[in-house]
């Protein structure tokens, strides 16, 4: 009998799918909003909200959600203030957060190894309340992260354009801290709390090296972050291997392999430029002055001087001036 047709098995591989939506899904945003590392610190603090489900013989992971909600909305409002002690109170914050749930946890009557399953994620012992509830979460992240993707990509990509269109940037600002908190508790038992930021992070890099627009980085992000979890998952069915360590690896593995692609293309579109934007240290004021001026150099982009855009034309400069072809002469500036 194949393993795939044990009920636990498949609960585990739906578990997968969902995480692997979800998780990258939200990490887009945070990626963009150069935070790549919070579901990291989330996971954190969610081991409080694990312990408190723990000591108060509650569901683990609802308690979980509650916490990290509460930390999402705590960080979020601390990166607002942008002073130099958010640093350490985000640290506080995290640290804290780990310690108590180790504290609750012995408070509980449980071994600190009892959070095992928590932080490194133990996939096979999802029960079918538990995939209820992930799938219910998993739907409200990618249904946010998607339905709303215009309005997410205007507030993390330009706060100051977004408010003045109109939006409401800190209501959109606290969604997207509050998806990364479901995010984690969502992944908890796929990859483990201290594992979740990788399947946030990775598939997205791992997007940005062939997709274009913002739109394709996300829908390939979750493309790859199901491919790794569900592949993850497969490999450590027929292998004895941890499955969160699996996934995490097999996300890393498919960046390694794409990375070379980026740097090709990147390459390539600078190769296709005529030359880099720099500040033009020949700038003038106005733009009329240029007089004529004829000499038996002929520029080129093999000539030797650097290349400056100039409008619609390019300068080269030469003895400290600037001149761009017009006709059968250079224009000096």
């Amino acid at each position: 009998m194949s393993l795939l047709t044990v009920d636990f098995v498949q609960r585990a591989l739906l578990a997968a799918l969902l995480t692997g939506l979800a998780a990258p899904a939200v990490g887009t945003y945070l990626v963009q909003r150069r935070q790549a590392l919070m579901g990291d610190g989330i996971g954190h603090v969610a081991v409080t909200g694990v312990a408190v489900g723990l000591i108060t013989h509650t569901s683990p992971t609802l308690t979980a959600v509650v916490t990290a909600i509460l930390a999402a909305v705590a960080i979020e409002l601390i990166r607002e203030r942008g002073n130099t002690s958010g640093d350490v109170a985000l640290a506080l914050l995290f640290y804290g957060g780990i310690a108590g749930g180790v504290l609750l946890t012995g408070l509980a009557g449980q071994s600190a190894t009892s959070l095992n399953r928590f932080l490194f994620g133990s996939i096979t012992t999802v029960s079918s309340t538990d995939l209820l509830v992930t799938g219910a979460l998993a739907v409200v992240v990618v249904a946010a992260s998607v339905g709303l993707s215009p309005q997410l990509f205007a507030v993390t990509q330009d706060p100051e354009f977004a408010l003045v269109a109109g939006l409401r940037v800190r209501a959109y600002n606290l969604l997207v801290s509050v998806l990364a908190a479901v995010t984690v508790t969502v992944a908890m038992r796929t990859v483990g709390l201290l594992l979740v930021s990788a399947l946030m992070v990775v598939p997205v890099a791992t997007a940005q090296q062939f997709a274009r627009t913002f739109r394709a980085t996300l829908l390939s992000a979750m493309t790859l972050g199901t491919l790794a979890s569900v592949g993850g998952l497969l490999i450590s069915v027929e292998a004895p291997v941890a499955p969160g360590a699996t996934i995490v690896l097999l996300a890393i593995v498919g960046f390694g392999l794409s990375f070379p692609v980026g740097l090709w293309r990147r390459r390539r579109r600078l190769a296709a430029a005529p030359f880099e934007e720099e500040d033009d240290p020949f700038a003038v004021d106005d733009p009329h002055t240029a007089v004529p001026e004829e000499h038996g150099h002929v520029h080129g982009p093999d000539c030797g001087h650097p290349a400056i855009q100039h409008g619609d034309h390019v300068d080269y400069v030469h003895d400290g001036h600037r001149h761009a072809p017009h006709g059968g002469h250079y224009d000096e500036h």
